[in-house]
């Protein structure tokens, strides 16, 4: 039995408002027709999805577990659309995903030496969704860091990163040139909710906030709820008045790879993926906050150098 994705977009409608009425508002049809589509999804599947009595709507666990995976259906569906209606345009789109701190700059660059005719988009990933967006193409290549579901990728090392810590600016150890993992030891984390994914040799109690996201770690951060770990590139791409990035010499470092769905293949992917590679050095300094002191030094050393020659 192949899944009808109509009746898919109008289960999640429904799941979406748990209000037939307004659901139907929303896809501009008629209620008794939402009704019966529903109903035949459910005969389709030999399961009921929802609860309907007088105190309204609500979802049955196997309407619960279809709205989890109707999403990434979904929106695989709608990219396969869209670079059909692409290629009948006679254009080409590139969707490369990156993590914060991942700069695709450079390969965008190279790749379009050999593709001036690609158009090449990208879009911010995060950690949970990086292997779903992946899977379910809307994006075509991604810049992912580990841990990642590799379950139906192609996944390849493209460098690794040092760490840093994440510190409160009243802690007694911010501001310091590094520390090592032993200064910390004890102290509240906030991390992913698999602690299993921790960097330290030793686990770290658990903060109790669950973060997503550069921007909200730096905020819990910030309001001494915890310290975290991340990327050396966040020194370079994000500064907080209230947070202090500090070196930890003896950390496990970052590990940023190279992901595709392992059922996507074309030479144009593959020369966006050697384009990657090409410029990994490039990437990976980027994020190198010595370098980006060195680069500014020598700028402000070659204006001081031209005042005086002028002088």
């Amino acid at each position: 039995m192949d899944l009808d994705l109509r009746k898919l977009r109008y289960f999640v409608a429904v799941a979406d408002r748990l209000h037939f009425g307004r659901a139907a508002d929303d896809l501009h049809i008629a209620q008794p027709v939402l009704s019966r589509q529903i109903r035949a999804l459910e005969h389709d599947l030999g399961t009921p999805l929802l609860i309907r009595d007088s105190h309204g709507v609500a979802l049955t666990d196997a309407g619960r577990q279809l709205l989890t995976d109707a999403s990434p259906l979904l929106a695989s569906a709608d990219a396969v659309r869209r670079r059909a209606t692409e290629a009948t345009r006679g254009s080409q789109r590139l969707m490369v995903g990156f993590r914060a701190g991942i700069t695709a700059t450079a390969a965008v660059r190279e790749f379009a030496i050999r593709h001036p005719d690609v158009i090449v988009d990208l879009q911010r990933i995060e950690s949970d969704d990086q292997a779903a967006m992946l899977l379910d193409g809307r994006i075509d290549v991604g810049y992912v860091r580990l841990p990642i579901d590799e379950t139906g990728l192609r996944v390849t090392p493209l460098y690794t990163e040092p760490r840093v810590a994440v510190l409160p600016a009243g802690h007694r150890f911010a501001g310091k040139k590094q520390i090592t993992e032993v200064d910390l030891a004890g102290e509240p984390l906030l991390w992913h909710p698999d602690t299993s994914t921790q960097p330290t040799k030793r686990p770290h109690p658990n903060a109790g906030y669950l973060v997503r996201g550069v921007d909200e770690t730096l905020e819990h951060v910030a309001a001494g709820r915890g310290i975290s770990f991340l990327a050396r590139s966040a020194a370079v791409f994000y500064s907080h008045p209230e947070v202090s990035y500090v070196p930890v010499t003896d950390l496990a470092p970052d590990q940023v790879y190279l992901a595709v769905a392992a059922s996507r293949t074309s030479p144009v992917l593959d020369d966006f993926l050697a384009a990657a590679h090409a410029t990994a050095e490039i990437t990976a300094e980027c994020g190198n906050d010595e370098m980006w002191r060195l680069a500014r030094g020598a700028a402000h050393s070659t204006v001081d150098q031209f005042d005086r020659q002028q002088r």
